[in-house]
């Protein structure tokens, strides 16, 4: 039996360098023959101008954008590829920019001959670290670019700093947390991270909630200061939030140890009721949370420090979205050791992903109608499913993937003596993480 033929669908916004990496692609000697289907939107063809010269055949759509017009050319002309199976090793798709990609995606769910002959191996999306912020917050396309991700090349980052990259990544992870993220410059980047990604793989799948379900905390960041004795200040300069609560702890010392045992205690004393405090006041070292109230001008706020020593502190936000520096006299202090984490709030992104892992059985019929009733009042907004159920009375794993509407169910070999269990995604708009967490539970066994 003839294997399928794997597809790379390569997405990414305007500018992101996703020409720079098919040139990186085209040209290395990776061992394998791709074809490389491209379009731009637009009346005149550009890009097969910018590729170099190289022997791949390269079809170009210039009629539209793949993700609407031109679907019908994509099943033709891979129609007319599949002719030619054996001149071929992988099947590279290039989308305009301004392309959704959740239509190409559903195009290998709704076409029988296509899904019987090939294989979706990864959506592969390219961000421009310098630029995108300014596009998430104005672009639909840009966005689900992202929440549409099997992997995530967060491109030109030499042009941002260290603690931008920080940020951009949360937003990113909050966008959607189950891709697989590499930071790069010029689309430099193993060819086998994008060529060789085998789709839903399923140890991947299994292990995506793992990593996925990380520890949501009530801040984005924390870090450790030598401060010594006297007046810590707190200044800020900017204000995207009304508020932004911090916390203050001493520490024993500056190493991973002290910062994940004061991360703990953070996570308590952010569950308490913030203390107001205006530019001016005079905050505690004693891991009371403020509530920094933000305005238009210079900000600042004082704490006193008895003795030197290490200091702990986590804030809501990025020190960065504020402009904060942590000053001691006119001695700006840095942090030593200092951290990212995952937040529990999502800078009002209406796109997010959800994840949900339990231990047990799933009830077959449960399970259907909930996924039924699910996709037919969320299912335009559910971009991405991805999921590996254990169903009562059947030895093996029960794994699907979705696209808005569209499910694909397969059987996934036996469980073995791994443990039953169920792992699944949802990336979407507007997910409401209680309702389907309570709802799904309703199907086990």
């Amino acid at each position: 039996m003839t294997s399928k033929l794997p597809v790379t669908v390569l997405t990414g916004f305007l500018g992101s360098g996703k020409t720079t990496l098919l040139n990186r692609i085209l040209t290395e000697n990776h061992g394998l023959r791709i074809a490389v289907i491209e379009n731009e939107f637009g009346e005149v063809g550009i890009d097969h101008e910018l590729v170099i010269n190289a022997d791949e055949e390269i079809f170009e759509m210039n009629n539209g954008c793949i993700c609407c017009t031109v679907r019908g050319d994509l099943i033709r002309i891979i129609g007319s590829l599949m002719k030619r199976r054996d001149q071929f090793d992988h099947i590279l798709i290039e989308t305009t920019g301004l392309a959704d990609p959740g239509p190409v995606i559903q195009t290998f769910f709704v076409d029988d001959e296509m899904k019987d002959k090939l294989t979706l191996n990864a959506i592969v999306a390219l961000v421009d670290a310098r630029h995108i912020p300014l596009h998430l917050d104005s672009s639909e396309e840009a966005v689900k670019q992202i929440a549409f991700a099997d992997s995530i090349l967060l491109n030109k980052t030499d042009l941002v700093t260290a603690a931008e990259l920080d940020a951009l990544e949360a937003r990113i992870k909050a966008i959607n947390g189950v891709a697989k993220l590499q930071r790069c410059q010029n689309a430099n980047v193993p060819i086998a991270s994008v060529l060789d990604i085998g789709g839903f793989n399923l140890d991947r799948a299994i292990g995506i909630d793992a990593r996925f379900l990380d520890p949501e905390y009530p801040f984005e960041w924390g870090g450790i200061l030598e401060a010594p004795a006297g007046t810590l200040t707190l200044a800020a300069s900017q204000n995207p939030d009304p508020s932004m609560t911090a916390v203050i702890i001493p520490v024993n010392g500056t190493d991973d140890e002290s910062l994940a045992l004061a991360r703990e205690i953070a996570v308590r004393a952010f569950s308490h009721k913030a203390i107001e405090a205006a530019s001016g006041s005079v905050l505690s070292a004693d891991g009371i949370p403020y509530d920094l109230v933000l305005n238009d001008g210079p900000m600042q706020w004082t704490c006193k420090v008895d003795a030197s020593g290490p200091l702990a502190i986590f804030t809501q936000h990025y020190p960065e979205e504020l402009g904060l520096k942590f000053l001691a006299g006119s001695e700006e202090l840095h942090p030593p050791i200092a951290a990212s984490y995952k937040p529990d709030h999502t800078h009002d992104e209406a796109v997010s992903s959800v994840g949900i892992e339990v231990d047990g059985e799933c009830d077959a019929k449960k399970l259907d109608a909930w996924l039924s009733k699910l996709l037919r009042e969320r299912g335009t907004d559910i971009y991405r499913m991805k999921g590996v159920f254990a169903i009562r009375g059947n030895p093996n794993r029960f794994i699907f993937q979705g696209v808005h509407m569209l499910l694909d169910p397969t059987d996934g070999g036996p469980w073995g003596n791994k443990p039953r269990r169920t792992s699944l995604v949802f990336i979407g708009r507007d997910l409401d993480r209680d309702s389907l967490n309570q709802s799904f539970r309703k199907c086990l066994a």
